[in-house]
């Protein structure tokens, strides 16, 4: 098997598929308004704000905002409302299982990040133990984030909207459940595995292929349920966020299982298809998971449709058509042909079409409607969420282009870069998602919504610390490298202030996502306290 081939192959697909889009946009089978937009909606709750996470006094707030801008809508009809509500309860329990663990990965991820960061400035901590050095430490931090945290969270939001977007129960939620103990399953063995040494030495790709099969078969049980719903789905329309997630649900098992056949990929090649893999599965799998979560989640809080229903989908399928082969640009300066890190260069330049396309609808979607920010939690997640999209996605468009790619290149900056997508983009808009469906999910409200400012604003200010020191430092590095009359040990030394703060902001992170599993823990030992007409009164208020 040919890696190049198999890059050739995805990319003429994608030039396939962009051609598609336009003679589909030339024959005018796209909605030239927003009725595809108003989807997410029944009749009547356009202009009826849905915000379970805010107090009794933020929801009031809330929807004086949005009346400012139109008539309040009436909002939904008791049947309609009973039928929302037994979609909610048949995505339940399997969304939960989903999300529960992806809280118990996300403190697993915080403690071995927060050790990594302090050893590269106190290397003498914790160093009895092999499983304890800096390079597994390390590891399991990004394996527990990349297969734990991550796709767990999104999935089990995906799983929740799905019902609702398609307005008909989950079906095959025995599968989700199968799907999520063979992935928890496979990520407890995969990172025992790394712990005792046992590693496929490729960056995202560390769990042995014996093991990490577990996440394709896993992923792929997962994602059946939507293939059976779509079948008897209740409604004319595919909303956006069902392109994204049906795309990213079929995306990461063909991803993972290219990537990991075993006694195929050696040497250059090797880190080809490595490369190809680890961008891949940010942009083809995080992003649009993440992306899904937005367009469904920001329009619900206000109680307004995005503004451009053909720029969503524009942002679709640009992003299918150009992100297959960004990866190539980590291999700037290695010897793999130079037509493929040009290709690589210009498509992850060409990343800026579907990033101004998702940033400019959100934008205009929210006009007028930026003073609700003050009054809605998930608003403030997702919409910061949004906004690291766009700035993670047009930093790595200019960090591909040579020039700077040569000072960022085997620095800290590229670390910074990483985490401004991973976690300002895709974990806040988790957490922002979560904030929203479990109130949904468990029958009850959150017990202490100031928690969840708190857990807010630790993560906002731990993140912009860490951003902004590892930033520096990593800047700071790469000038000294290209200084060859600067000793190596120069950039070593010159880094050391700026990963102590990098630890300061790590452990105001891991502070908040501590508040967090705290709340997650206290409105699941409340859940299921509700009457049926408890349920569709929370279902029918004005939240």
């Amino acid at each position: 098997m040919n890696p190049t081939a198999l890059l050739l192959a995805t990319f003429l697909l994608s030039i396939t598929g962009l051609f598609a889009f336009i003679w589909s946009l030339r024959k005018g089978l796209f909605d030239a308004e927003s009725t595809g937009a108003r989807t997410i909606f029944s009749a009547g709750e356009i202009g009826h704000p849905e915000e379970p996470s805010a107090s009794a006094e933020q929801q009031r707030q809330l929807a004086a905002v949005t009346a400012a801008q139109a008539s309040p809508a009436r909002g939904m009809a008791p049947s309609e409302a009973a039928v929302r509500e037994a979609a909610d309860r048949s995505s339940a329990f399997p969304a939960f299982v989903l999300i529960g663990s992806a809280v118990v990965w996300l403190l697993v991820a915080s403690a071995a990040g927060l050790l990594t960061s302090l050893k590269l400035h106190w290397p003498d901590l914790l160093t009895e133990q092999a499983w304890l050095t800096m390079g597994r430490l390390r590891t399991l931090h990004l394996n527990a984030v990349a297969y734990g945290w991550a796709p767990l969270g999104l999935l089990g939001l995906a799983i929740w909207m799905l019902p609702r977007l398609l307005k008909t129960q989950l079906m095959g939620g025995r599968l989700v459940i199968v799907g999520a103990v063979l992935w928890n399953a496979g990520l407890i063995a995969g990172l025992g595995a790394i712990a005792i040494g046992l590693s496929a030495g490729m960056e995202w790709l560390e769990i042995p292929w014996q093991i990490g099969g577990l996440f394709a078969v896993g992923g792929m049980l997962i994602g059946l349920p939507m293939a059976l719903m779509l079948q008897r789905r209740q409604v004319q329309h595919l909303y956006v966020s069902v392109w994204y997630m049906g795309a990213a649900l079929f995306w990461f098992p063909t991803l993972y299982i290219v990537a990991k056949i075993p006694g195929v990929h050696f040497g250059v090649e090797q880190a080809t298809m490595n490369w190809w893999f680890g961008h891949n599965v940010l942009g083809l799998f995080y992003t649009p998971l993440s992306i899904a979560c937005v367009y469904y989640f920001l329009p619900k809080v206000i109680g307004r449709p995005v503004r451009s229903y053909n720029l969503s989908l524009l942002g679709f399928w640009t992003l299918a058509f150009f992100y297959g082969q960004v990866g190539a640009h980590h291999l700037i300066g290695g010897p793999i042909p130079e037509w493929l890190i040009t290709l690589s260069i210009v498509q992850s330049v060409m990343m800026i079409i579907p990033v101004v396309a998702f940033s400019l609808n959100q934008h205009l979607t929210l006009q007028g409607h930026f003073s609700a920010l003050k009054h809605s939690h998930v608003l403030r997640f997702i919409f910061f969420g949004a906004v690291m999209y766009t700035l993670a996605s047009l930093q790595g468009s200019l960090e591909a282009l040579r020039s700077l790619n040569a000072v960022t290149h085997f620095t800290h900056f590229t670390v910074a870069h990483a985490h401004l997508g991973m976690y300002g983009f895709v974990s806040m808009v988790i957490f922002g998602g979560v904030y929203f469906a479990l109130p949904r999910i468990l029958d009850t409200r959150w017990p202490k919504p100031a928690l969840i400012s708190l857990h807010f604003w630790l993560v906002v200010a731990g993140f912009a610390v860490y951003m902004i020191t590892l930033s520096i430092g990593g800047i700071l590095q790469g000038l000294i490298l290209l200084d060859p009359a600067r000793p190596f040990m120069d950039s070593v030394a010159v880094t050391l202030p700026w990963l102590q703060g990098r630890s300061i902001g790590g452990a105001l992170m891991t502070l908040g996502h501590l508040v967090f599993a705290w709340h997650v823990a206290l409105i699941t030992a409340r859940s299921g306290v509700f009457t049926q007409t408890d349920r569709i009164a929370l279902h029918t208020s004005a939240v």
